[in-house]
């Protein structure tokens, strides 16, 4: 078997996004991977489409065109010694998370098989998911919202601690701010108990003077995790921040592959491991960052809150992985959007994500995406020889 073409599919804005005015497309990429067998394995990575989307055709397809799909190793580690020599984080990285991902997707397909039986099998067959709410716009009343969560047997939910505007550069953090960002947190305390489990995200937007107060307030509260409340520039300061809290640290989607990640888990700056699959590497890497923390006693709860491909990546590595402990759900996009973009759903069900079934990943780009009159389809389908160093 070998690849025939590389694929690329971004969209802008549909019409009806435009009058509702949504933009939560276009930072979305997906790649699909089409083999001389007929398979198609399908990708996808977030954030940059354009400049990713560049990476993929001018730096990767070349390495991949006329090779064999199913030697991800091999393809992985070419796809990685060529954006290493010129600096891999970013698109170059995103790039080789949506390729990796397609990657495996036609193995699935080839052997007749689900992804996570291919990683080693499955040590569960469902697990936990929490929804998360995004940024922090929390509505004056959240408890009617976390009363459906709790009816549908969701018992934990993540919600978002940084202001949507701030002058200070997160180095200060004002009692409006602070009183922003906790009163939410009191009402769905105040009325639910520890009965809903509360994850804290800064998105890496607080200086760790801010953060260490932010935690301290947040404390007497159902606290699952904090998350990136400080930037994960730096494994010694995360350090200093857990050290500071009773509550375990979590982190993170921006370190890229396990190379940065091995820093901070080694020196006991996290305590829950969240790695991006479709930023840090793809299912190949997520799968060793998962063995490093395991080797250290450590959760795994992978990072989702974009597009369906990756949540069903993630689903695959969770099923497989010992250490996974909760999975990411957005309700709005598991109801109202994902559907709209792919054929087949993860299944959800009485508060757990339930394994996928079927060959591969277990869902299809619907075709009709490609179809729409903002969507930009992009091909390569030759080999280069400007590459030959990295096509071992």
């Amino acid at each position: 078997m070998r690849i025939t073409k590389v694929e690329t599919i971004r969209l802008e804005q549909s019409p009806a996004d435009a009058a509702a005015g949504v933009r939560r497309e276009r930072n979305l990429l997906w790649v699909r991977v089409h083999t001389d067998e007929g398979h198609v394995g399908l990708g996808e990575t977030y954030y940059g489409a354009r400049t990713v989307e560049a990476a993929v055709h001018e730096l990767f397809s070349p390495l991949l065109i006329g090779r064999d799909p199913l030697e991800i190793e091999r393809h992985w580690t070419n796809m990685f010694r060529l954006a290493d020599h010129f600096g891999y984080g970013g698109a170059e990285t995103r790039a080789i998370s949506a390729v990796d991902i397609a990657l495996w997707d036609i193995f699935g397909q080839a052997v007749g098989r689900p992804i996570y039986e291919l990683l080693g099998g499955a040590c569960r067959r469902r697990i936990p998911v929490y929804d998360t709410g995004g940024g922090p716009n929390y509505p004056d009343d959240p408890v009617p919202y976390v009363e459906e969560l709790l009816d549908r047997g969701v018992t934990a939910m993540k919600v978002g601690a940084y202001p949507v505007a701030h002058e200070g550069y997160g180095y200060e953090l004002t009692r409006e701010e602070l009183e922003r960002i906790i009163t939410p947190i009191a009402k769905i305390a105040d009325a639910f108990g520890d009965r809903m489990g509360i994850a804290v995200d800064g998105h890496g937007f607080w200086g760790l003077p801010a953060a260490m107060k932010l935690v301290r307030m947040l404390e007497p509260f159902p606290i699952l995790w904090f998350e990136e409340m400080i930037s994960a520039r730096d494994a010694t300061a995360h350090l200093e921040l857990q050290r500071s809290t009773r509550v375990p640290i979590c982190g993170a989607e921006r370190l890229v592959t396990r190379y940065a990640f091995a820093d901070f888990v080694e020196k006991r700056a996290l305590e829950i491991v969240m790695p991006d699959l479709v930023w840090t590497g793809g299912i190949s890497e997520v799968k060793k960052i998962v063995v490093l923390a395991e080797t250290h006693q450590l959760p795994v709860c992978p990072h989702d809150c974009t597009g369906p491909v990756n949540l069903f990546a993630c689903a695959h590595i969770c099923m497989n992985a010992p250490n996974a402990w909760m999975m990411e759900t957005s309700r709005a996009f598991h109801e109202d959007w994902y559907p709209q973009l792919v054929t087949s759903n993860v299944v959800l069900e009485n508060g757990c994500l339930l394994a996928p079934e079927g060959p591969g990943l277990g869902t299809r780009l619907r075709e009709e995406v490609l179809m729409r009159p903002d969507a930009t389809v992009r091909v390569t389908d030759t080999a280069s020889q400007h590459y030959m160093g990295w096509r071992q």
